[in-house]
């Protein structure tokens, strides 16, 4: 079925009109897109220099999460720190179904990558006797591939469904980002049936599988009582950073998708929250509680260091 929309690009109403506000918006923005693609390169490459955090299975999946933040977090944020300076934010159709074909597909690969890292933590207290045999890197890589192959199967069916919707008159959307919700507010049908695929696809999804983590990191945690004080001390330092990591990815997904399409007045605000704090607090979130990552990070800073000065 061909696509009838005789709209060929779509205007932003952005977050605010004032040319002030939008100013403070563009310097906010290009800050905290530096400190994020800063942050989570930083720890791919920390990863990646370290033989100690290169050859863990934790620390591969780590990296592979703060790889795809960065992703997530350029497929939306550099095209919102252009139009905080622009009078007239405007999308072409094409360039809107790019967007959102990014969004999801690499926002689908993060649900992946976080249950990928339940399990690895589930396998290494629970189980740490059979860890290396049950965690490796056949294994490894294989959940990276479902991860790619889920977030692209989970991103072309969001995409199939808006290219049959027509946008045969109103262009303006009530956002900053092209998302599935706003557009539907804008074809030129009924989109009830659309609305409850997008609940199923994303909305359930997100519910489903955020429960899962939380009983997993629940019997995680349980299990404890079996180690010694060392040993919960170091598990609940872990998983109580995955647990922040998973709580801050979740709950907006679940808010945006788990819902009728109604827009709220919250709306912008939560996206704000999962377009560009999320991805900018994972990286603060495992820096500051990783004593393995931070020291790993003040060695690759120093070698960096000694190259220049020999230089």
């Amino acid at each position: 079925m061909q696509n009838q929309s005789i709209v060929t690009e779509f205007i932003f109403l952005g977050l605010s009109q004032n040319p002030k506000v939008q100013k403070l918006l563009f310097m906010v923005f290009l800050s905290v897109y530096i400190a994020t693609l800063g942050g989570n390169m930083l720890i791919v490459w920390t990863v990646l220099c370290s033989p100690a955090l290169r050859g863990s299975p934790m620390y591969f999946f780590l990296a592979f999460l703060s790889f795809l933040d960065a992703c997530f977090s350029s497929a939306m944020t550099p095209k919102m720190i252009a139009d905080s300076l622009q009078e007239r934010r405007t999308i072409s159709f094409k360039g809107c179904m790019m967007q959102l074909f990014a969004e999801h597909f690499f926002g689908g690969a993060e649900v992946i990558v976080l249950t990928a890292m339940a399990y690895d933590r589930y396998v290494a207290i629970c189980k740490p006797l059979h860890y290396s045999a049950i965690m490796n890197w056949r294994l490894c890589g294989t959940l990276v591939g479902v991860a790619w192959t889920g977030g692209f199967l989970h991103s072309i069916i969001q995409i199939l469904f808006t290219l049959q919707l027509p946008f045969c008159g109103p262009n303006v959307i009530d956002h900053f980002i092209c998302d599935l919700y706003p557009l539907l507010n804008l074809a030129c049908t009924d989109t009830h049936i659309f609305g409850l695929l997008v609940v199923a696809n994303s909305g359930f999804i997100c519910i489903l599988i955020f429960s899962l983590l939380l009983v997993s990191y629940g019997f995680i945690l349980f299990s404890l009582k079996a180690h010694s004080v060392e040993g919960r001390r170091k598990a609940l330092s872990t998983c109580g950073s995955h647990i922040a990591v998973v709580v801050l990815f979740f709950v907006p997904c679940i808010f945006t998708y788990a819902r009728p399409p109604t827009a709220f007045s919250s709306d912008k605000m939560v996206a704000i929250f999962y377009t560009m704090l999320t991805p900018l607090l994972n990286p603060m979130i495992y820096t500051f509680r990783n004593k393995e990552v931070k020291n790993a990070m003040r060695k690759v800073w120093k070698r960096l260091i000694a190259v220049s000065d020999k230089r």
